[in-house]
């Protein structure tokens, strides 16, 4: 258990408290070139008012403080951005809660956008599950979500989707939803295995076996057959959700398409097949 504030994991700071020094360094020189340049510019001011300097000298020192006061708040903003960098190197709860994840061990070299400690807040608690596109398309917007146990349905909660990834997994295509829930049972502990489910607007859906889908360009498919001369092409669907033994098909397939279910992974495109039941 943690508490808001508490530090959760650092990074070696040494490369960005070297920038920050360099930052600091060059802001006091371009703070230093600004005096200079504002006291120049000053007498220059003066001389010309009593004519003892041409125009093109004080244009020259008027464009030169300019300059130089550009660079000061080039320096500033660099500075700002290396302070920023310099505390981006702790890690701190943002809450009170308990820690059930930690993803990077001492010494380990992380990369951006690694999970280094998952964090579940104290008062709240989420149920999390990998969504399809289609199916997050399809639920109504704030629609209530009943979640149970898996290994005892009659443990049950409801909630609402309180984040939604930006991005979808690049290796499955699905979503991470994080459903907050509303006072759930003690019996569901945090890491407990748990289904969702939501009622959707009744529409017709496609069922196949789960033997019939492969792959094309890493993309859900399956092999079509023409029925005019029974050959075989491939084709990629989108996927609404994995049943039992078989996948609902949201996108993809036509009522009337000839699917085929077994031995997918010896077939090449424009292969004759022979329908079951058929004589030729």
């Amino acid at each position: 258990r943690v508490k808001a504030g508490q530090v959760l994991a650092k990074l070696d700071p040494e490369t960005e408290l070297s920038a920050l020094r360099s930052a600091e360094s060059a802001l006091t020189a371009a703070q230093g070139q600004l005096n200079y340049q504002r006291g120049d510019f000053e007498r220059q001011r003066q001389l010309l008012a009593n004519g003892h300097t041409p125009r093109a000298r004080f244009d020259q020192s008027q464009k030169a403080l300019q300059n130089a006061q550009s660079q000061v708040d080039d320096a500033e903003a660099r500075l700002e951005i290396a302070r920023d960098r310099v505390s981006w190197t702790t890690l701190t709860a943002d809450a009170e809660g308990t820690v059930t994840a930690r993803g990077a061990e001492p010494g380990e070299v992380v990369q951006a956008g690694q999970m280094i400690v998952r964090l579940a807040r104290q008062g709240g608690r989420d149920a999390v599950f990998d969504v399809p596109a289609q199916l997050l398309r399809s639920a109504p917007s704030d629609s209530e979500i009943t979640v149970r146990l898996t290994d005892d349905s009659s443990v049950a909660a409801t909630g609402r989707v309180r984040e939604v990834a930006a991005q979808a997994d690049p290796a499955t295509r699905t979503f991470e939803v994080k459903v907050g829930l509303s006072n759930p049972p003690e019996a569901m502990r945090l890491g407990a295995t748990v289904t969702g489910s939501v009622k959707l607007a009744s529409e017709p859906v496609i069922a196949i076996p789960a033997s019939a889908l492969t792959e094309l360009n890493r993309e859900p498919a399956v092999w079509i057959v023409d029925p005019q001369n029974l050959t075989v092409s491939m084709r990629n669907v989108e996927l609404l959700r994995h049943d039992p033994g078989t996948v609902v098909i949201a996108q993809g397939l036509e009522t009337g398409d000839i699917v085929v279910t077994a031995g997918v992974q010896a077939l090449h495109p424009g292969q004759k097949v022979r329908l079951l039941g058929s004589s030729s």
